[in-house]
């Protein structure tokens, strides 16, 4: 688990990424009808042609990346530009007067905003157009490709036997159907209920229909600081909070459940990205939200009957001093010297060396709010999590919360669409293996030591 929430300047690379790669793709869309127009490239320089896909020229391609390129048909316009590889060689020129030609000039400036739409004649990026297609499957939630398979695995099996079929299954196999002609023992149809059966039965148990992308509009929503609070002064956190360097290891807000979770997968796949560049291209495991389980577990620290995760009933240490970000008094936020976040490592860390799990923001986490859940999860690694259920829990509390909210138990939610100035999250990574392993070394070299005691004697 991260030891801090995800800080500005964090979540600012994946904004930059976006941004670019966005920006990058509409200039290799018009270098491509560029070059396959009659128009002659200028004099001076070749303009947006430097910024086409590389994949044009197709003499390095592998067989099957020249395949695909020219067999895709069933790929929608974003879907197929999105698989071609972009020229990250050239750099982006946003000076004006440094524009290579007018081509350029149309797709950049088309990012930015209009000069009637600013404020102070400062250029603006126009964010709505900085989308991330998030891609995730649904395989193991209530409504989920494994449950429903074997739901109608159960379906199918009954009507089968009602039908007068006889099962034949071997050990280690496929479930195995027969239906014998009345009287005799020859074989009138037989069936072997397979995935791939089910799924032709079945159109809509292919494991496409469980497998969703989403674009996502990725900038925080900066209004929060506004929207949140009726009546309040708060235009300097809406200006200056995401994007300035004061900030930058402050936890950002203003995201909504959705763009954390695409967040986790770019943090994947750029992680990986890097491990591919190393000798030992041993790649890691998906960055993820925490489940509620997990992320209280962590939040305790060691500290299985704790109210908070220093440890004592008490929000104050022996010194007189708040031990997290929250509203301590009524009517009065800065008591504890902070009036919004602070940085996200500001505070003493828990028994696992992680900061402001409580106060500071609330964090989003991957499971759905269930009041009951509690009563119906399982005990080994609980988690409920409901496609269908946009309620999603957020847990810790935050700057502006009683102390109520920062216990390690409290629970509270929020809609998976919905940004706030007060929730955050932060991103856990499955570790592999268990720690059995050190303790097999130790009790191995105990054993060892005991044998060399034995025999000397």
């Amino acid at each position: 688990m991260d030891e801090t929430e995800i800080t500005n300047s964090e979540y600012r690379q994946f904004v930059n990424w976006v941004r670019d790669s966005v920006l990058r793709t509409a200039l290799a869309i018009r270098a491509e009808e560029v070059m396959n127009s009659d128009e002659p490239a200028s004099e001076s320089t070749d303009g947006i042609r430097e910024y086409a896909f590389i994949d044009k020229d197709t003499s390095d391609m592998s067989v099957y990346d020249k395949w695909k390129l020219e067999n895709d048909i069933s790929a929608t316009d974003d879907e197929y530009y999105a698989k071609r590889k972009l020229n990250w060689d050239t750099d982006i020129i946003l000076e004006r007067e440094d524009y290579p030609d007018l081509d350029y000039l149309e797709i950049v400036e088309d990012f930015f905003l209009n000069e009637t739409e600013v404020f102070n004649d400062i250029r603006t990026w126009d964010v709505e157009k900085f989308i991330y297609r998030h891609k995730f499957k649904n395989l193991s939630g209530g409504d989920g490709y494994l449950r429903k398979m074997d739901e109608r695995k159960i379906d199918l099996i009954s009507a089968l036997l009602a039908e007068g079929y006889e099962e034949v299954t071997t050990s280690g196999s496929f479930p195995k159907f027969v239906l014998y002609k009345e009287g005799t023992f020859d074989i009138e149809d037989e069936i072997e209920i397979t995935d791939k059966f089910m799924q032709n039965e079945f159109p809509d148990l292919k494991r496409s229909n469980f497998i969703t992308e989403v674009p996502v509009p990725i900038y925080p929503d900066t209004t929060v600081w506004i929207r949140d609070f009726k009546y309040s002064y708060n235009e300097p956190m809406h200006n200056d909070y995401f994007w300035h360097d004061a900030y930058s290891e402050y936890p950002v807000v203003g995201v909504t459940w959705h763009q954390a979770q695409a967040f986790c997968e770019w943090r994947t796949i750029t992680k990986n990205a890097y491990q591919k560049t190393k000798k030992k291209k041993s790649l890691v495991p998906k960055f993820r939200l925490p489940t509620e389980a997990e992320w209280e577990y962590a939040a305790r620290g060691g500290l299985q009957g704790a109210t908070y995760p220093w440890g004592g009933p008490y929000t104050k240490n022996d010194r007189g001093c708040f031990m997290a970000n929250f509203k301590p008094m009524r009517g009065d936020y800065a008591v504890d010297q902070a009036l919004y976040t602070v940085e996200a490592n500001a505070y003493d860390p828990n028994g696992y060396n992680l900061y402001n799990m409580a106060g500071n923001v609330s964090e989003w986490v991957d499971s759905s709010y269930e009041p009951e859940a509690y009563d119906f999860s399982i005990t080994m690694n609980p988690n409920v999590n409901k496609s269908t259920n946009k309620k999603k829990i957020i847990r810790g509390g935050s700057w502006k919360d009683v102390k109520y909210f920062l216990q390690v138990s409290s629970r509270d939610y929020e809609y998976a669409d919905q940004a706030r100035s007060y929730i955050g999250f932060r991103t856990v990574n499955d570790y592999l293996g268990t720690d059995y392993s050190a303790n097999a070394m130790t009790n191995t070299s105990v054993r060892r030591q005991n044998n060399r005691k034995s025999s000397i004697n």
